[in-house]
């Protein structure tokens, strides 16, 4: 049954500002904003009135990167879409785009059907697709006309790293940049060079280099930086959209910044995971403990000032969005995978129900502003992929997807209180200042006072348009 609610008395943050209005929500919409006391003569028509004085009132997050359900390394990503959507909206994330997979030999369609049978029914918030395009072939740069054209699929993944597994060469990337372009749609790069990182992988083995902070010092800035200009000239041959995926080091932010200052097309996203963890501190904690940081692009050193770059990144947009790639695994029976050998740990952190406090912590700490964390986290992924204005705005005719955040609340990330399908937090112990209180997904409240109050299924499919925000 539609609703009506109205929120009062908070503060509507967006991309552009700040302003005190009330919110009208009449179904699954967005009917209104007025200022305070506009809508007095409505109340007695609403099935809730929700006082958010002293709050602020945000759109809902947009979280346009993560894997839910991937298999990886012998094993699959431990949040199902179930868990990790539930996880989301507790975070105040109310969309998520995640990746179907296409592996080499594999059909397009089959992947993206596959995708959708594991989601559907089972959302509890909002979610669209990327494509992973494992196997550039004939077949493949069809399906992405077909998925572009009709299937509200606009964007498609390409892998300069894992050999075998997801990896392109640079005739394979050519031709589909050549594609994407023809279509209009957005390339997303994982941008790491496979073939000689798989080289000094197995060189660090052979000398018995196998904890877990070996990870990262096998997988050198150098090599994402390389890989990372690569991508960069085959997109400026073909004309094509380029988004490149997880940003860790300040080397490749250099490279995205200068070709960004010569009007390219290229954008970048960060994870908070390369905003606040590192080399040092974490993947390198002693035993087996670092393996919970594994990642790729993995943690970088906090001593050469990548995360301090990525920060400065954020706030001068050379990074435009923070997505998750919340791929979580467990260490007990995943994780453990790569006892004794680096590279058989499954890579992956959890973060899908964090990104949002973690983003307002550098407001706290004077990294951006309020309008740049709503911008970071929701106005700027919806457009870059399509979504708005149904996302990433509060607007009349957007949809209600609205986090009630309290400022002067507190939020203490443990293992013991996440929702994530998982037996460790590699945020464990980070203190937050400032509290999701109320999450609405198309004007269905889903989270109260700490509480999931929605429904699986409750979430739909979004077909995406072409992306909102080229130059």
């Amino acid at each position: 049954m539609l609703a009506r609610v109205l929120i009062c008395g908070g503060l509507v943050l967006s991309a552009t500002g700040a302003q005190n209005y009330d919110v009208l929500i009449d179904g699954d919409e967005i009917a209104a904003l007025g200022t305070p006391g506009y809508f007095e003569s409505v109340k007695p028509t609403c099935d809730r009135v929700l006082d958010a004085s002293g709050k602020y009132v945000i759109p809902g997050g947009v979280d346009v990167h993560t894997h839910m359900e991937l298999p990886f390394g012998g094993t699959n990503a431990s949040d199902t879409f179930e868990t990790g959507t539930i996880a989301a909206a507790f975070g105040g994330t109310t969309s998520i785009v995640d990746f179907a997979v296409q592996r080499t030999g594999e059909d397009v369609h089959d992947g993206l059907a596959a995708w959708h049978e594991n989601a559907d029914g089972n959302c509890a918030i909002d979610y669209g697709f990327h494509q992973i395009i494992g196997g550039v072939d004939d077949a493949a740069l069809k399906a992405m006309a077909d998925l572009t054209n009709s299937e509200g699929v606009t964007s498609f993944k390409l892998f300069m790293a894992y050999p075998g597994v997801f990896y392109s060469d640079d005739g394979q990337i050519l031709r589909a940049m050549q594609t994407a372009a023809d279509l209009g749609a957005t390339i997303m790069m994982h941008a790491e060079n496979g073939p000689a990182i798989d080289v000094l992988v197995a060189q660090a083995l052979e000398r018995g280099e196998t904890d877990p902070r070996y990870h990262s010092l096998t997988r050198p800035v150098e090599l994402e930086e390389e890989a990372t200009h690569r991508a960069i000239m085959l997109a400026k041959v073909t004309k094509a959209p380029l988004y490149i995926v997880h940003v860790s080091s300040s080397d490749a932010v250099e490279t995205i910044a200068r070709a960004r200052g010569l009007g390219a097309n290229v954008f970048a996203e960060t994870c908070p995971q390369y905003l606040y963890l590192s080399l040092e501190e974490h993947l390198s904690k002693p035993g087996f403990e670092g393996a919970a940081y594994v990642c790729s692009t993995p943690l970088r050193s906090r001593a050469e000032g990548h995360q301090e770059s990525l920060w400065r990144a954020l706030r001068t947009n050379d990074v435009s969005v923070v997505s998750t790639d919340h791929c979580p695994f467990c260490m007990k029976d995943q994780k453990e995978l790569g006892l004794g050998n680096f590279s058989k740990i499954p890579n992956g952190i959890g973060s899908v129900e964090h990104r949002m406090d973690l983003l307002y912590q550098g407001v706290v700490t004077g990294e951006i502003t309020l309008s740049r964390w709503v911008e970071l986290a929701s106005t700027t992924p919806a457009r870059m992929f399509g979504l708005y204005p149904r996302k990433g705005v509060i607007a009349p005719g957007s949809d209600a997807d609205i986090v009630i955040y309290d400022p002067k609340g507190t939020t203490d990330i443990s293992v013991k209180t996440h929702h994530m399908n998982m037996d460790h937090s590699a945020f464990e112990g980070t203190h937050i200042d400032g509290r999701v209180v109320t999450v609405l997904s198309r004007g269905r409240i889903v989270v109260e006072n700490n509480t999931f109050t929605g429904a699986v299924g409750h979430g739909k499919f979004l077909r995406r348009g072409l992306s909102q925000y080229l130059v």
